[in-house]
């Protein structure tokens, strides 16, 4: 497939289904050439077939049927294993790798965002470095132009930042300041109290305090990809804090009275105002 091939295939609009896609479109995703442009291609990718064209196509051929057949076996797992596990075994096999370092920047800054969300993954399977270390590494992948790599970003980190919430909140205070939306966005959603695809964190469904301390920077964010996340975040609380969340909108409206915050308020109170929930002077600044 040539340059102009290539150039013509990623001006395109993704199918609505895996029968709409393409068979160039397709080949082309599976041989790494071109980014998903949405879910509906991204869950059409043949990932061990993916796995074996790109290492191939790195040169990392002593590897590829080891890794090809281990992938083989996370086919019928879901997308969201497969994924993990096949970062998982990337990590494996790394660690064995003298040239490991170069390995890891070529996936992660590979063409295919599928391959750069395996190395994502691939830190997430490493459990030796500090929370700061990983942090750092996961920040070009929270910062990706592709959506499913940021979320990827989040889920790999999500399990090291519940270890120890209050220092993971002290950390990701740079983080919600940082001038990349997409850096805050993955902040709030790397720690929401229930998330989406993702275990829950008891101890903030239970006390979602401790989560003021990045919510507070971001309640009047100019994005509205951040003010979702944040929105989000108080709509999980509010599941099983509902005086908490009322309270901390209420706060906010008085101590901030933007377009912004007030969008946020709006969409954070919803599951309440559907389940009544709210009192009558509290129903008004909840989403219609």
């Amino acid at each position: 497939m040539n340059t102009v091939q290539l150039k013509r295939l990623k001006a395109r609009k993704g199918a609505r289904k895996r029968s709409e896609i393409p068979n160039e479109v397709l080949w082309a995703l599976n041989h790494g050439k071109i980014e998903t442009v949405n879910l509906v291609e991204w869950l059409a990718i043949d990932m061990p077939f993916l796995l074996r064209n790109s290492l191939t196509e790195i040169g990392w051929e002593k590897q590829i049927d080891n890794l090809y057949d281990q992938s083989l076996k996370l086919q019928d797992q879901g997308i969201t294993k497969g994924l993990k596990g096949i970062g998982k075994i990337l990590f494996q096999v790394l660690e064995e790798e003298e040239n490991r370092t170069d390995i890891f920047e070529t996936l992660a800054s590979h063409t295919s965002d599928m391959v750069r969300a395996w190395a994502a993954f691939s830190i997430a399977a490493d459990q030796t470095i500090s929370l700061p270390q990983r942090l750092e590494i996961m920040r070009r992948f929270a910062a990706d132009c592709s959506i499913s790599v940021r979320e990827c970003a989040w889920d790999a980190l999500r399990s090291y930042l519940v270890e120890d919430l209050a220092y993971s909140f002290d950390l990701l205070m740079e983080w919600v300041k940082d001038e990349d939306p997409n850096i805050r966005r993955c902040a709030v959603e790397a720690t929401r109290p229930r998330g989406v695809w993702c275990k829950h964190i008891p101890t903030l469904k239970k006390n979602p305090d401790p989560g003021l301390t990045i919510l507070e920077f971001v309640r009047s964010d100019p994005s509205n990809y951040v003010q979702r996340s944040v929105a989000n975040w108080l709509n999980d609380a509010s599941k099983s804090t509902p005086d908490w969340v009322i309270n901390t909108c209420l706060r906010w409206r008085k101590e901030s009275p933007t377009k912004e915050t007030n969008w946020i308020i709006k969409h954070a109170l919803r599951t309440l105002k559907k389940q009544n929930l709210l009192s009558q002077d509290v129903q008004g600044i909840a989403i219609k």
